[in-house]
């Protein structure tokens, strides 16, 4: 990321690849109910046709909260955390921590990256991640859209289960289901957030609006958020739908997409809107912050340790 002055240490790679999949567990943890309830508002057309007039309906972001704590209980907004703190510690360390290291391969080392190569390493750096952890997405989508049936039980009994179970019944690709659209949502979703974010703080810095500190982050995080969610919430609401979809039920991504215009319209693609802003919005506050002080932490320790006596 920018604004590191030359007096400054720069953090090693080890640093940020463990600092992204840390900063975006604590993240995870804070948002997690937005997220359930923006899963719920994508799947609730898809759910509502499946189980006719008994299926719950949700309303608005709070109102799906709500909705979630009375019919299921308060556990429910966490359903799928485990595999969501899995999916944050492989997903967010890849994609996040190796976007630096990803922009110097492409300039060859040198620190002038233009809007091209920020592109290009936000692109491969989505791609790898999703590729290297689409499993535990394909499990956290799961969990957090089934419902507790009548008789108390679930689709699944935890985690592990969950695993054994998709391999089991779907066969190993189903843990990968998903992944072509999920790279195309990661791809984009990494040159919205990294991108946006990286040149929101470069120009802040650069016109000396603000220090590179908590207020500065706090405001090129929240136009990352705004942005990713605009760009990628078509293509996340098709990767929900056709991740937690059963068996042949979509013969491809695409066909999930043109079946949810044909039965729902154009706007189904922006079901869950406002939940997935606030979603986005405050993970990507929390975090960037988090990611910033943790590499400023570790990289000031690292020094301590390292300097001499």
């Amino acid at each position: 990321m920018v604004g590191i002055k030359p007096k400054d240490a720069v953090p090693s790679a080890a640093v940020k690849f463990f600092g992204a999949g840390t900063a975006g567990c604590i993240a995870d943890l804070i948002t997690f109910p937005l997220d359930t309830a923006k899963v719920r508002l994508q799947i609730q057309g898809e759910s509502q046709k499946v189980e006719g007039a008994n299926a719950v309906k949700y309303r608005g972001v709070f109102g799906t909260i709500t909705t979630i704590v009375r019919t299921e209980g308060p556990r429910s907004l966490y359903s799928g955390l485990v595999a969501g703190l899995q999916r944050q510690m492989s997903f967010a360390s890849v994609r996040i921590g190796l976007y630096d290291s990803m922009k110097q391969f492409y300039t060859r080392g040198t620190e002038s990256a233009g809007i091209v190569t920020r592109l290009m390493a936000g692109c491969t750096t989505g791609a790898m991640a999703v590729a290297f952890a689409q499993p535990t997405d394909v499990v956290k989508v799961r969990f957090q859209a089934q419902v507790r049936l009548p008789d108390g039980g679930r689709r699944y009994n935890g985690t592990l289960d969950a695993y054994k179970t998709i391999a089991r019944t779907e066969g190993v690709r189903g843990l990968w289901k998903g992944c072509m659209p999920n790279i195309t949502r990661n791809a984009i979703v990494n040159c919205a957030e990294l991108v946006t974010y990286d040149m929101i703080k470069e120009l802040i810095l650069k016109y000396d609006l603000m220090t590179d500190n908590l207020p500065c982050h706090f405001t090129a995080a929240f136009g990352a958020g705004f942005c990713t969610t605009v760009v990628a919430s078509p293509v996340d609401v098709v990767k929900t739908r056709f991740m937690n979809s059963a068996d042949g039920q979509y013969r491809s991504a695409t066909s999930c997409a043109l079946t949810m215009v044909k039965n729902e319209g154009p706007s189904a693609f922006y079901k869950g809107f406002m939940p997935s802003f606030l979603r986005l919005g405050s993970w990507n506050i929390v975090m960037f912050v988090t990611y910033e002080q943790i590499k400023r932490g570790m990289t000031r320790t690292q020094q301590y340790w390292e300097s001499p006596l």
